[in-house]
């Protein structure tokens, strides 16, 4: 007679069992990362709204306008309005492009995805600047990421 070869009853469980353990790890590392993305893109977009702005504010300096509490610079065949050099709220968005990103209607300096996945999360570009020196105020909100 010839020996059969093949798995035991036991060794079968003890494989389903570890293959168990490790999608219960693993699964929500991966179903997390939809989250990760979304505030990663939100990371970018305050990336961006900083780097436009000291853009702005380097044409300023160069115009003299970066110490005046209100002025008007033309970028791109646009006018932007500037406050103490940086852009003023109203006028961000005409000094950035966010693909899947717009800002929103009635908020200025109010930055959503266009998508309609994750209406919580927003990118607020706030220049509340009273005096020179300062910087805006470029935050990201805490639902981004949830």
């Amino acid at each position: 007679m010839q020996k059969q070869g093949g798995f035991t009853l036991i060794e079968l469980v003890i494989t389903i069992i570890v293959l168990g353990i490790l999608a219960v790890v693993a699964a929500p590392k991966f179903l997390n990362m939809q989250d990760d993305a979304r505030l990663a893109a939100a990371q970018g977009v305050k990336s961006a709204l900083q780097s436009s702005s000291q853009l702005v504010y380097s044409k300023a300096a160069i115009k003299g306008v970066e110490s005046v509490p209100s002025a008007s610079i033309s970028i791109a065949n646009d006018t932007v309005n500037t406050k103490f050099g940086y852009p003023a709220n109203d006028s961000v968005a005409k000094t950035v492009t966010l693909d899947g990103w717009s800002e929103a209607p009635g908020a200025a300096g109010t930055f959503k995805p266009d998508s309609a996945s994750n209406t919580k999360c927003s990118v607020v570009y706030n220049n509340n600047l009273t005096a020179t020196g300062g910087v805006p105020e470029i935050s990201v909100s805490e639902t981004c990421g949830k």
